[in-house]
């Protein structure tokens, strides 16, 4: 009985937890804890627009590289980029730096021929 108890217990409280918050867990595993703010198209207060450098460690975002479920439609371009999802890629002096994974990203790109920005 203490058995059947404990396991209804758990049960419980794994279902409260996810239907409190469901949007939230189900995010978890591809989003950051801070996501991209639409409206100003910044993830963690640095714009997303502006000269990029690829590093392999310490880079201020790590980023993934799909087709779809994309955060961001990014266009690399070799004018100074103005606009969201404007990125010039640089070997110095970048706005901020990237690297490339595979999962965990703090945001998932597509690149784009035009129309770059938050889908």
């Amino acid at each position: 009985m203490k058995k059947l108890f404990s396991f209804l217990l758990i049960l419980f409280v794994g279902f409260s937890v996810y239907a409190a918050e469901p949007d939230s867990l189900l995010l978890a595993s591809n989003s950051s804890s801070e996501p991209i703010d639409k409206e100003h198209c910044t993830c963690k207060g640095i714009p997303l627009y502006g000269d990029v450098m690829i590093v392999s460690s310490a880079a201020d975002f790590e980023v993934e590289i799909v087709n779809s479920a994309r955060d961001l439609y990014v266009l690399s371009t070799n004018s100074r980029p103005e606009k969201c999802g404007e990125w010039r890629f640089v070997t110095s002096k970048p706005d901020f730096t990237i690297e490339l994974v595979n999962s965990k990203a703090d945001f998932c790109i597509e690149y784009v021929s035009s129309f770059p920005g938050i889908p």
